[in-house]
């Protein structure tokens, strides 16, 4: 079990992970952090620290954040599949065709997502070697 949180350590990289995902999926709808706010019933420095992670976001509050951004509680959790994954934020989303491409993923089914993050790290790899 992992030790509890303190002021030395900061929040929990997991929390932060949360928020990781809070925000790439917000941003890819395009909503600000004001309307997801206001759609949730929080000030929009609440959501500020829920995306930075400083603050956890409970399990009601998941759900009604995850129903605001039109998906399912668990795909704002981390994976936790111990890959090498790179986290969908802000340097992603400023980058030409990030939010569309983005928006464009969320609306694949999960063998269609699977397929292209296969595609996606062969064509990393090809471009390495």
């Amino acid at each position: 079990m992992a030790p509890p949180k303190t002021a030395a350590t900061g929040p929990d990289p997991i929390d932060i992970q949360v928020g990781m995902q809070i925000r790439a999926r917000r941003r890819s709808m395009g909503s600000s952090q004001s309307a997801l706010a206001e759609a949730i019933g929080v000030s929009f420095q609440q959501v500020q620290k829920y995306e930075r992670g400083a603050n956890r976001v409970s399990a009601s509050m998941m759900s009604r954040i995850a129903s605001h951004l039109g998906c399912r509680p668990a795909d704002l959790m981390p994976t936790g599949d111990g890959g090498d994954a790179v986290p969908l934020d802000s340097a992603f989303l400023s980058q030409a065709g990030g939010p569309e491409l983005a928006k464009a993923f969320m609306s694949l089914s999960p063998k269609l997502r699977r397929a292209i993050v296969d595609l996606a790290r062969a064509m990393a790899a090809a471009e390495g070697s």
